[in-house]
């Protein structure tokens, strides 16, 4: 383990290594790229100290050095314990940046690694779960009044803020970058619809065509893992608690049940709820032989796993995230990287195009917070609509489309209720 007074990786030696991968990552987020070149000039965060929570891949360091570019100081840390790539964590620490993450972090490590993080008094958060910023409430308010504002990725964080502002404990505004449509319209489905598959074929190489695969859940994330799943050749089930969804699930062609049916007969199990106690141990007890089961949930709390263990005869690691549980009654469960986010742990997360949009809208929500001519009051905040149409027409472009513009006319008729019948 390398350590030093601003930084902490598992190994500097890899370094090389992660630059390739960063420079690849690089070459295929082009809205990103374009942001850098336009403010690295203007240096629009220039006096901004940012503490970043998130996972550690190499389009994570697209958007460090975007940030670096733009004028920041910042300091680094994982937001789960099994997703940072190594390679990746030591290529930045190598270029200077106060980085704290390696894979494998025990729960402890980890929330070192988030007080490390806070040495910096942040003026500015970055966070995925929002952990770091609960941590900052919780053990360092004695920081809060430095900060201007922040950002969260993912469902889990934005619903665990809008929870504390609810009951007044959020002490300061955060954008919820998950909740603009170039976010979560692609990174949520397409981005997770395909990295999450990709995690369990690396996994196990299993055959989809054919498989009875149960999708817990049918928000955006699981929309986009059934429609993958669908497109490989697996016969997708789809559990739920909402009607709504359940309704779109079954009208866009799924059958759908309660899990505890939907045990019995699945050969994969994916949960994408953001639910505690999504599979537990009468779940695993109904399971056919040779079931495999993953998350692509942001916690490991949809599976749980202690109920599978109490209940194992024995258990193994059969392959690299993937381990083999022996049931009383002589069937084996797969569990898949410990029932954390499949993506992140087994495979190497969303593709390089799609965080293209969502760290570009990370970047735009930090600059607006940076820039702001008056102080946001705490709460949870919207991107501006006009920031998330200009990254989508920037994404279009960069892949050699175009869109047609409304003519006067055409725009004047959208604001008048005189022309009818």
């Amino acid at each position: 383990m390398d350590e030093d007074q601003n930084f902490k990786v598992r190994d500097l030696s890899l370094a090389s290594q992660g630059k390739k991968m960063i420079e690849w990552a690089e070459a295929h987020m082009p809205v990103l790229m374009g942001l850098r070149r336009e403010y690295s000039e203007k240096k629009p965060l220039k006096g901004m100290r940012i503490a970043g929570a998130l996972h550690v891949t190499k389009e994570t360091a697209v958007l460090v050095r975007t940030l670096i570019a733009a004028g920041a100081e910042l300091s680094w840390a994982g937001c789960n314990p099994l997703s940072t790539n190594d390679a990746v964590a030591a290529a930045l620490a190598e270029e200077g940046i106060s980085i704290y993450a390696w894979h494998g972090l025990s729960t402890d490590e980890f929330y070192w690694a988030l007080d490390k993080v806070l040495e910096i008094s942040p003026t500015l958060t970055l966070d995925d779960g929002a952990d770091l910023i609960f941590r900052l409430h919780d053990k360092h308010p004695d920081l809060l009044s430095e900060v201007i504002g922040g950002t969260e990725e993912t469902t889990t964080g934005v619903i665990r803020l809008r929870a504390m502002h609810k009951e007044g404990a959020l002490k300061y505004p955060v954008i919820a970058v998950n909740d603009t449509p170039t976010k979560w319209q692609f990174d949520n489905v397409y981005g997770t619809g395909q990295s999450a598959l990709d995690g369990v074929l690396r996994a196990t190489n299993v055959l989809l065509a054919g498989k009875q695969l149960v999708v817990a859940g049918y928000g955006h994330c699981g929309r986009g893992i059934a429609m993958r799943a669908k497109g490989m050749g697996a016969r997708v089930i789809v559990t739920e608690v909402d009607p709504v969804n359940a309704l779109k699930a079954a009208l866009e062609g799924y059958s759908v049940m309660k899990m505890d049916e939907a045990a019995e007969i699945g050969d994969i199990f994916i949960t994408a709820t953001g639910m505690k106690d999504v599979i537990r141990k009468w779940h695993f007890e109904k399971m056919k032989d040779g079931a495999i089961i993953a998350n692509a949930g942001h916690f490991d709390v949809e599976i749980n796993v202690k109920e599978l263990e109490e209940i194992a005869v024995s258990q193994r690691e059969i392959r690299p995230n993937n381990e083999e549980f022996v049931l009383p009654s002589g069937n084996r469960v797969y569990l898949l990287a410990r029932g954390r986010l499949v993506n992140l742990v087994a495979a190497e997360g969303h593709p390089s195009e799609v965080m293209d949009m969502s760290f570009a809208n990370q970047f735009l929500a930090l600059v607006r917070l940076a820039q702001g001519e008056e102080r946001l009051s705490p709460g949870v905040y919207l991107i501006d609509q006009e920031i998330d149409n200009m990254i989508a027409l920037r994404k279009l472009k960069s892949m050699g489309f175009d869109i047609d513009e409304l003519a006067p006319e055409q725009l004047k008729y959208l604001e008048s209720y005189q022309e009818g019948t």
